[in-house]
């Protein structure tokens, strides 16, 4: 492991990542599912699990995709939290935001000092 890479945001994304697929599956199927019951809206959780074992396992290349995919889930939080009547739909949407958000900004600052130590060895 490359002694440059911090532990506290490894431990942030992974806490981070985990908090926003409970709450995905939480917010589609008892706080303020699209349909009374539940919907297969929970579904939009599933590609959050792929990289989990990988985020947790402190895989450089996992944190640089799941980034990247954080990024949908921050753009459907903004529009559901602009868009959705419901107040409690609307909470849940700023909790993605802001949950997406800290795990987008830990995984990409975890990954820079490797990515700068790799840029000078090619130099």
């Amino acid at each position: 492991m490359n002694p440059e890479l911090n532990p506290r945001l490894r431990l942030l994304a992974s806490v981070s990542l985990f908090a926003l697929i409970v709450l995905c599956v939480t917010w589609e199927t008892v706080v303020a599912p699209v349909r009374p019951g539940g919907s297969w809206m929970l579904l939009k959780a599933l590609p959050l699990a792929f990289p989990l074992r990988g985020i947790l396992r402190g895989n450089l290349y996992t944190y640089q995709w799941a980034s990247m995919l954080s990024l949908l889930y921050l753009m459907e939080g903004a529009v559901r939290a602009m868009s959705d009547p419901a107040p409690l739909s609307v909470g849940m949407a700023w909790g993605e935001i802001l949950l997406s958000s800290v795990f987008f900004l830990s995984a990409i600052f975890y990954v820079r000092p490797a990515k700068r130590a790799a840029r000078r060895q090619r130099a």
